[in-house]
């Protein structure tokens, strides 16, 4: 199922859309999770993007703060 919505870090608002799944996937899943596709927009911007493997990495410390609380609501 997909999930989009907005997060605030620091003074930063990231857009995101996270297609997860009700079970864990080792061979789909963000570090064998639930989540097979994750991206953090900023302005604009994609500052990370996961699409059943690594296409961008985090942008900044800020991108990395926003992945982390998506990582533990999803994954």
């Amino acid at each position: 199922m997909w999930a989009e919505g907005s997060i605030k870090v620091s003074n930063n608002i990231f857009h995101y859309w996270v297609k997860h799944f009700e079970e864990p996937s080792e061979d789909y899943g963000m570090d064998g999770g639930r989540i097979s596709k994750l991206m953090l927009k900023r302005d604009g911007e994609i500052t990370y993007n996961y699409d059943r493997g690594l296409d961008i990495p985090p942008a900044d410390k800020e991108t990395e703060m926003a992945l982390a609380i998506l990582m533990k609501e999803y994954n």
